[in-house]
């Protein structure tokens, strides 16, 4: 079976498109398929976001669309200067992975060098019928102002996030220390939500 994931980032593509093609099911790019299409995303919430993507690319393609999106927050901020659904784009602009590291690394560092923070996550399937929805989030986390030097094409947050349990930047996390904190981690989960709603579409 193919589905298309509708999203630009290589770095999400890759993480999931390796374990579903163990499960039969290839992963389309929009990059691959020429498609050039922005759909507004004027959701409230990352599920309303990952609906209009996942729509807007079924309707162009008429193949199953897989659209996620994701908020970010952050307890010490007042609810004005939350990010929300809005986590690359700030004043208007889409920021890039430096900016974006320089933008959080200023915001942490205003707040007194540390922030409190969790991702909450919005999946949704389409295939023109009705849309299979699948929220998720992850236990809470720091934002440092001081990044470390390493950096993960696509999720430049990682570089400035320690998981408190083992005290470690996310983007130094091992397999063990993913495995040791599985309640942080619901890759499974989500891999097993999308195989099994696209295996009852086959």
């Amino acid at each position: 079976m193919k589905v298309i994931f509708a999203t630009t980032n290589p770095a999400k593509i890759k993480k999931y498109a390796e374990k579903l093609k163990e499960n039969n099911i290839d992963v389309l790019t929009i990059k691959n398929l020429g498609i050039n299409l922005k759909p507004e995303e004027t959701g409230k919430n990352a599920i309303e976001n990952a609906y209009i993507k996942a729509k807007a690319y079924y309707d162009k393609t008429k193949i199953t669309t897989i659209g996620m999106d994701n908020n970010l927050y952050i307890e010490e901020l007042p609810k004005e200067k939350q990010p929300g659904t809005h986590v690359r784009r700030v004043n208007g602009k889409e920021l890039n992975d430096d900016e974006m590291l320089e933008y959080y690394c200023n915001l942490v560092k205003e707040y007194g060098g540390k922030l409190t923070a969790k991702w909450v996550y919005g999946m949704v399937i389409y295939d023109g019928k009705e849309p299979k929805e699948y929220s998720w989030s992850k236990s809470y986390f720091y934002f440092v102002d001081k990044p470390c030097e390493k950096r993960n094409p696509g999720y430049p947050l990682d570089s400035m996030s320690i998981m408190p349990e083992c005290n470690k930047y996310f983007v130094d996390l091992t397999e063990e220390d993913r495995n040791k904190n599985k309640e942080n981690y619901k890759e499974d989960d989500v891999i097993n939500f999308i195989v099994n709603n696209c295996r009852k579409q086959e």
